[in-house]
């Protein structure tokens, strides 16, 4: 088998590897993808990214599949049936975040047409594809990822700062930030 250079960042974990070779960074067009990478990055925030791929699952079940519509009607009761899932981050802010956010995509839905559309017309609709030589090159923010951010929360969105929000781009491929050395750049 021939060996590949990939973005250090995912190290050796099969689940890690599989997500950056077949996710990462690949461009996004659909609604219920975008629903998922939110949830869960918002999830994500303070703790590492593999924390939270190894808890994907339970989420999924939990989160009715990631049907934005199902979510958005979760009550107190949800919230704490969510908080007694050990599958999960039980962080009641992060959980009722997700549901206050799950709303918010359908009003963004109803005014874009899509999520998709919302959030490509940041870019006009092309991926970003920067060429960096190193991990340590990539910023953690930029420019782009503050205005987004800032245009979620003016919506009402929840726990999708400018960090979170790069790290949005970066999964749904808006931005390419795979090395200029990695196989799947």
């Amino acid at each position: 088998m021939t060996e590949v250079t990939r973005c250090p960042w995912c190290g050796t974990d099969p689940l890690y590897v599989r997500y950056h070779d077949e996710e990462w960074g690949k461009p996004v067009h659909d609604d219920h993808k975008h629903f998922e990478c939110l949830t869960l990055e918002s999830a994500q925030a303070g703790l590492s990214w593999i924390t939270i791929l190894r808890k994907r699952e339970h989420y999924r079940d939990a989160y009715a599949g990631f049907d934005v519509a199902t979510v958005a009607t979760f009550d107190e009761t949800d919230v704490e049936r969510l908080l007694t899932n050990p599958g999960l981050v039980r962080n009641r802010r992060k959980i009722e975040a997700s549901i206050n956010n799950a709303k918010r995509f359908i009003e963004i839905q109803q005014e874009f047409g899509s999520f998709d559309a919302y959030i490509w017309s940041f870019v006009d609709n092309t991926v970003i594809r920067n060429e960096w030589e190193s991990t340590d090159d990539i910023p953690a923010t930029t420019e782009l990822s503050h205005q987004v951010s800032k245009d979620l929360k003016r919506r009402g969105f929840k726990f999708l700062g400018p960090t979170t929000v790069y790290a949005h781009l970066q999964a749904t491929g808006l931005i390419n930030d795979h090395l200029a050395s990695c196989f799947a750049k």
